[in-house]
């Protein structure tokens, strides 16, 4: 149960007269202790502020900026080929692509490489750094990534080759052996470079060759730092960088530099989001260019990013962000079911929520998108959450995402000597240990916790509002007011309003795949709202007509060219409960398990039957209401179980559960594949995902999953829009670690229905079983 604590109550002084503000913005900032006139304008107009010069931080071995630009330059004058080593994620995407798109604009010979996530993994590695030196590459710049790298660079030291390198993320017990080190953890904790991302850290280098008086030979339409800001505020959002300082000010510049963009591959990313870019903010960086980017990191190759990003080509950049847009689908299919089976496994065990950090681990995770599920759950929960996969060899890799005032990776570090490896920043990290370590792991985590935030580590979780509205204070003036603080994110949270005493009036699924809700609230006066819960669950909502109190955020957006307010749900908690209903008697269950046939029941009972056996009955999309029904085939899930009653509504249900045989994941994608043949050559391409299912008595999630595989295998083409499939002969490009990540979901789903299908044949209490779904 989360607890809601009131505003503070703030006086704003006579000093802040002079700004103008609204009351709520004067307030705000001063409860984000923005304390005097001076460092209010400062945060409110970054454009009045001057940059920050990146300081010359040396060590005893290592040179920083200055020596860094001394020997770029070198390079350039002697026509080295250079090249920028990135990352996978959307700051070493945008961190390379800066880096890059700077260097050529100032003559600069340049070739690029990202590590590909399903084959190596962060970091910079020896085999892959091999045939770059071997192509003639003389001079290596890292960004996002080398400060850790010590193997890899003394590799190419050995080789004659020069390493810089830029990064961001914590540093180790000693540098590497790099040329010059530029990273922010070196300065002061109070510096204003000090929370810059690994794009932050390519800004203030490209900042740097760009202002050097070292004597580049600019051509005329020579790049200028402004062109940068774009790529600098995608790679600090998406990496939720802290927003103080220069970052938050070059975040600020940067949302504005995006809504007039004229990078092609951004513009027709949002084209196809449906986003539009004229009123973009940081939401749209998060929750629309983030995800599609990243997703390319997670489920393919991310190479391709750093030229969708620099392309002026519109129809190389249509058939990049076309291919993203398809990633972005699959990463959100296998969120979905990785976030599901997490919040099961709290479901079944509530005292893991009483630790100080959520710590879950499964074999059939796949690790492209744990820390995005990990980022869910820290948002659900308001806990700092870890979530791990499971390797055959029994070792444990996953991601952590953190809660405002915790250093995750500072934490997770305290357990160094039980792990395989770690990296990170405050509020994301990686780790590997083994699996035998992970009880161990748990607790000490979550000393490591408490000891950096107290007692309130295992307190029941809170959420601040920032003012009480009533609904019909809710208005384009005020969402317009809260704007002059934004953006919002890490060090600078979105503001939390609430109201009192609403009724929930009706709750309507949205979204290409009904994966959002939108709540229709009416207060006592007759005012109306509505508001959107992204990815939002109907079971954790009351019943229509309760009296809640609610709590939401508030943005100006647009949407087809209109203005509209944008009301995002955040919490709820019941003040008066529906009015109760009274119900029917619930459903007579007869236990026909023992039985193998169904030829004793009444000709008008409904048969349900699928697999092997559907010709003994009639599939789930082919249910209706009937107040006798037989379920004959074992469902795969409760969802299916449910959904099978509510379309039903019987008196009576007989349950036969026939089970079927048990497959391996190999031999369930070797059956989907003969009836995507026989859709192909006999229905024209056109199948429902609830027929597949059906013809296979598997989950629909088993089926979506296993055609995502075949089509990242080359072996279909397919689309699917709700629950209509279509097929081609049309295949995209093989993608092998797609389908890596895909056959670890598939698997994992298969387990699950073999578990529940174990269950549901031994169970003594089918009754309740059948009346709770």
């Amino acid at each position: 149960m989360t607890r809601w604590l009131d505003p503070h109550p703030v006086a704003i002084p006579a000093s802040f007269l002079t700004l103008d503000l609204p009351p709520l913005v004067a307030q705000t900032l001063l409860r984000r202790g923005i304390a005097t006139p001076e460092s209010a304008r400062a945060f409110l107009h970054p454009e009045e502020i001057s940059p920050t010069p990146y300081p010359d931080v040396t060590s005893s071995a290592q040179g920083g900026m200055v020596r860094a630009v001394e020997r770029i330059i070198l390079a350039i004058r002697k026509s080295e080929t250079i090249c920028v080593w990135g990352d996978f994620d959307v700051d070493g995407q945008t961190s390379t692509t800066l880096l890059v798109q700077t260097l050529h604009a100032i003559g600069a010979r340049v070739v690029y490489y990202i590590p590909i996530r399903g084959k190596e993994g962060h970091g910079v590695h020896i085999e892959s750094l091999k045939p770059i030196i071997d192509g003639g590459a003389t001079l290596i710049i890292t960004c996002d990534t080398g400060v850790t790298a010590h193997a890899a660079i003394d590799f190419a030291n050995a080789r004659g080759v020069d390493v810089i390198v830029t990064d961001h993320h914590d540093l180790g017990e000693t540098l590497p052996n790099a040329l010059a080190v530029v990273n922010p953890k070196m300065l002061p904790p109070e510096h204003a470079l000090a929370n810059l991302a690994g794009v932050g850290v390519a800004y203030k280098t490209a900042e740097a060759l760009l202002n050097s008086k070292l004597g580049i030979q600019k051509p005329a339409s020579s790049i200028q730092t402004a062109d940068l800001l774009d790529l600098t505020a995608l790679g600090l959002i998406a990496d939720v960088a802290l927003l103080r300082g220069e970052t938050r000010s070059l975040a600020q510049k940067g949302i504005e530099a995006l809504r007039s963009t004229t990078r092609l591959g951004l513009r027709v990313i949002a084209e196809l989001a449906g986003a539009a870019l004229e009123t973009l903010t940081e939401e749209t960086i998060g929750f629309t260019f983030g995800p599609r980017l990243n997703a390319l990191g997670r489920l393919g190759d991310a190479n391709p990013a750093v030229e969708l990003l620099l392309t002026r080509d519109p129809v190389r950049a249509r058939v990049l962000a076309a291919q993203i847009e398809g990633l972005n689908s699959q990463r959100r299919l296998l969120t979905s079911q990785v976030y599901e089976a997490a919040e099961a496994q709290l479901k079944e065990s509530p005292a893991l929520l009483d630790e100080a950090a959520i710590v879950l681990s499964h074999p059939s995770w796949p690790g492209g998108v744990v820390g995005i599920v990990a980022n869910k759950l820290v948002e659900r929960h308001h806990k700092p959450a870890i979530l791990l996969n499971e390797s055959e060899d029994g070792i444990l890799r996953g991601s952590a995402r953190s809660i405002e005032g915790l250093h995750i990776t500072e934490a997770i570090a305290a357990q160094k000597d039980i792990l395989l490896g770690f990296g990170g920043h405050p509020m994301a990290a990686g780790m590997s240990l083994k699996k035998d370590d992970l009880a161990v792991f748990r607790k000490r985590l979550g000393a490591a916790v408490e000891k950096q935030l107290g007692a309130t580590a295992r307190e029941e979780p809170t959420l601040q509002i920032d003012a009480w509205l009533s609904l019909d204070e809710i208005n384009f003036k005020l969402a317009d007011s809260i704007e002059s603080l934004a953006p919002f994110g890490a060090g600078n949270p979105a503001l939390t309003f609430a109201t009192r005493r609403v009724k929930l009036k009706s709750i309507r699924e949205i979204g290409k795949n009904k994966e959002h809700l939108r709540l229709h609230i009416e207060d006592e006066a007759g005012n109306t709202q509505s508001l959107l819960w992204w990815s939002g669950d109907k079971e954790h909502l009351p019943d229509a007509e309760t009296v809640i109190d609610l709590a939401y955020s508030l943005r100006a957006g647009s949407y087809r060219g209109e203005k509209q307010l944008s009301l995002q749900y955040e919490e709820l908690r019941v003040v008066e409960e529906a009015p109760l209903e009274i119900r029917a008697a619930g459903i007579e269950v007869r236990d026909m398990r023992l039985q193998s046939s169904p030829l004793n029941l009444q000709p008008s009972t409904l048969i349900w039957a699928e697999g092997a056996d559907q010709e003994s009955g009639v599939s789930r999309v082919n249910l209706r209401e009937a107040e006798e029904f037989s379920i004959f085939t074992m469902p795969p899930s409760p969802v299916e179980l449910k959904k099978a009653l509510e379309i039903v509504k019987p008196k009576i249900v007989y349950v036969f559960a026939k089970m079927p045989a048990e497959e391996t994941a190999e031999d369930f994608l070797n059956r989907l594949a003969g009836l995507c043949k026989f859709t192909l050559n006999r229905r024209g391409g056109r199948v429902m995902v609830g027929e597949l299912a059906s013809a296979l008595a598997a989950r629909e999630a088993a089926v979506r999953v296993g055609l995502e595989w075949l089509a990242a295998g080359g072996q279909v083409g397919m689309t699917i829009k709700n629950s209509e499939v279509e097929l081609s002969k049309d295949t995209r490009g093989k993608n092998p670690y797609l389908q890596a990540e895909l056959f670890v979901a598939l698997r994992g789903i298969l387990k699950e229905t073999a578990a529940y299908r174990k269950y549901l044949s031994t169970t003594g209490d089918l009754d309740r079983l059948v009346n709770a779904a």
